[in-house]
């Protein structure tokens, strides 16, 4: 049991996906990077400014402390102008005592004692310094939190383009997605196109190296498929154009046979003979028929409404079997719209599920033949054919629970002509609303310029 049908993704879609997808990541990854390289560089230039900071404040700390009378209290630097200060500092005697600041800067959170150098304390980065042989020590401080905030500013900075990027790249990989497999949607388009007895070459333009050996490839199939189709419809159309010849000099030496003799055990045996062939010659035209519905042609080069040819097949079948008042035949007025199928197709596809109702229906039962917009339905009383065997009518020498005589071809030839000409055949067994029946129903081919 196969499970649910899963969902395909078209090439240019899957490209598309995959490439914006590859961008972000490398871009991300790329964004990654930089802020790694950034914070170092940062980390390198705040701790310079820190350094720069210390050494310029050191002697001028000195002077002011030398003009300094003794007890002084610590002194506040005031800021020139309203700003807010990224890097603070502390002076300290060698006891540590504070004897300057800066405006923003906050004591208690500096460690005492510190060692000349760098260190990390509480989310502060710190770089003390000293001089006079250690009686004054100036200790700048900034807080690490910015070198965050800075970092990821500029990261983000770096990031917010690829919210633009990812619609504009995507619509751009469509757009050259489209461009490009241009060549390939018309290659599959003419693949669609085969078939209906169309084996004709693949137009292969334009296609990309990747994709031009699968064109011939396909060509070569193609080609191969002709053969073995042209060997096979030459084969039957030979065959049974061959048989014709002896089986209507046969029959006309049996019906002499059974004029001539006077034994009317002699007359049986020719009167069987003649049956017979005259069966065979019914096969050998069957078969020609089926050559014709598995060759080409089946599609007319001009629409035409099919009620005229169906008023001959009707007239043709009349003539031969005498079965005028068996028939109910309903052809529009206007014939029944103009249709693509070619006249001939829709004869032999007429004459075999018509004589098929006739042969294989209620012993004088009526059959309805109706020809509608686009539809054309046969259908005969009889008894209702089982599921699995209605299944199977279609196929070549199959046959349904019926005694009369048949080459089990009718339905075969019919199908053969649907399957060429793209229409659609459904039987019904028993007719929809009764309890027996059969009914073939052919949905015909709308016309190109119509449509």
């Amino acid at each position: 049991m196969s499970g649910p049908a899963q969902r395909r993704w078209s090439l240019g879609r899957r490209l598309g996906v995959g490439l914006v997808l590859a961008v972000t990541v490398l871009w991300l990854a790329a964004a990654t990077v930089a802020g790694l390289v950034l914070r170092r560089e940062i980390d390198q230039i705040f701790d310079s400014a820190l350094q720069e900071v210390a050494q310029r404040v050191l002697p001028l700390a000195y002077s002011e402390l030398l003009s300094r009378e003794a007890g002084d209290a610590a002194q506040h630097m005031a800021p020139i102008g309203p700003h807010r200060e990224f890097i603070t500092y502390v002076v300290r005697d060698g006891e540590g005592r504070d004897l300057l600041q800066s405006s923003d800067a906050e004591p208690h959170r500096i460690p005492k004692g510190l060692d000349d150098g760098f260190r990390s304390v509480d989310g502060l980065r710190l770089y003390t310094e000293s001089a006079v042989r250690g009686t004054v020590r100036v200790t700048t401080v900034e807080a690490l939190a910015h070198r965050d905030a800075a970092v990821r500013r500029a990261v983000l900075a770096l990031v917010w383009p690829l919210a633009a990027l990812v619609p504009v790249a995507l619509i751009a990989v469509v757009l050259l997605g489209r461009a490009t497999l241009r060549p390939i949607l018309v290659f599959r388009r003419e693949i669609e196109a085969r078939g209906r007895g169309n084996l004709s070459p693949l137009a292969a333009r334009g296609l990309p190296d990747e994709i031009a050996p699968i064109a011939g490839a396909v060509d070569a199939l193609l080609d191969r498929l002709r053969g073995a189709l042209e060997a096979e419809r030459s084969f039957t159309a030979n065959s049974a154009h061959e048989l014709r010849t002896p089986i209507a000099a046969a029959l006309a030496q049996a019906q002499r046979l059974i004029a001539e003799m006077t034994d009317e055990t002699g007359r049986e045996r020719a009167r069987a003979v003649a049956a017979s062939l005259r069966r065979l010659s019914g096969l050998s035209e069957k078969l020609l028929q089926l050559a014709k519905a598995e060759g080409g042609g089946l599609i007319a080069e001009k629409a035409a409404p099919l009620g005229p040819v169906l008023a001959l097949v009707v007239e043709e079948i009349d003539r031969r079997f005498d079965v005028a008042e068996r028939l109910d035949v309903a052809i529009p007025p206007d014939g029944g719209g103009p249709s693509d199928l070619d006249p001939d197709a829709f004869a032999v596809l007429a004459r075999n599920l018509i004589e098929n109702a006739l042969k294989h229906g209620a012993r004088d039962g009526k059959v309805a033949v109706r020809l509608g917009d686009h539809r054309f339905e046969v259908e005969n009383d009889g008894p209702a054919v089982a599921p699995d065997r209605l299944e199977r009518l279609t196929r070549r020498f199959e046959r349904g629970p019926t005694t009369a005589e048949g080459s089990g071809l009718g339905l075969a030839i019919v199908a053969a002509v649907c399957r060429g000409a793209g229409l659609r055949l459904d039987l019904l067994s028993p007719i929809p609303g009764r309890a027996e029946g059969f009914l073939a129903r052919v949905e015909l081919p709308r016309s190109r310029s119509a449509a």
